[in-house]
């Protein structure tokens, strides 16, 4: 943006429109936010410009989301780069789609500011993440609950029957914050010190930049299979992860 190359044209609920017509923009592509402002798409399709809704985010399979870099190359005429990405993302992680699980099981969660514990659908892409990379997550029969989030909370109560006994926990730092030590995790949630996991030293956070990165998920499998794989969080080489880091 500060060279130029692209250039803002307001938020996705109030669009610069003078700016997006006078750039003879012949396309827009929002993401499923736009159908919490209807008029908008209204009225870039009056302008004569196509919107064209991203629907990545609904897909329950990592490799699926991946997969929409294949529409991208369509769009740019860059469909042979794009199926060769793509086919080289998914190499890096077929090795591990063979063996064996490591018998681990894990939770992925946060805590919110009004003491619930988010925490993913089993049918969620990153529970999915988790089996590919040799877990099993500890909330296998969370319930679709009637709508499209991915996420449910839990009560504190529910968090603790549930993962009291996970072999890791990883703490999602896209919510509410990252955290860096168990002093830091404790003091959102005291409870955790009784889990199997914390008093392993087996917590891991992830980064803020997760969920913008989608073409990158063969890393955070990979990154979730060594913690998996380790026999210990000391045994985990971080200087190889990506996504996650330890909580000390």
């Amino acid at each position: 943006m500060e060279n130029g190359e692209i250039s803002y044209a307001g938020k996705y609920s109030a669009p610069d429109y003078e700016r997006i017509v006078s750039a003879n923009c012949g396309l827009a592509i929002e993401n499923t936010m736009i159908y919490h402002t209807p008029e908008v798409k209204e009225q870039l399709e009056k302008f004569g410009i196509p919107v064209l809704v991203e629907r990545s985010s609904y897909e329950s399979d990592p490799l699926a989301r991946m997969e929409w870099v294949k529409l991208y190359g369509i769009l740019f005429d860059k469909e042979a780069e794009a199926e060769t990405f793509f086919n080289e993302q998914v190499q890096r992680i077929r090795p591990l789609l063979g063996q064996d699980t490591t018998g681990k099981t894990a939770a992925f969660f946060s805590v919110t500011s009004n003491n619930l514990v988010t925490v993913r659908k089993s049918n969620d892409y990153v529970a999915k993440m988790i089996g590919m990379a040799g877990g099993e997550y500890v909330f296998s029969n969370l319930s679709d609950n009637g709508n499209n989030l991915a996420t449910i909370n839990l009560s504190l109560e529910e968090f603790y029957a549930g993962a009291k006994d996970a072999d890791v926990l990883i703490y999602n730092s896209t919510i509410e914050g990252k955290i860096e030590t168990t002093e830091q995790l404790l003091s959102k949630c005291p409870m955790l010190a009784d889990f199997k996991a914390v008093q392993n030293g087996n917590v891991w956070c992830t980064t803020q930049s997760l969920f913008q990165e989608s073409m990158e998920l063969p890393d955070l499998i990979l990154d979730m299979n060594r913690v998996l794989a380790a026999e210990s969080s000391n045994a985990v080489n971080e200087d190889e992860l990506k996504f996650l880091t330890h909580v000390s």
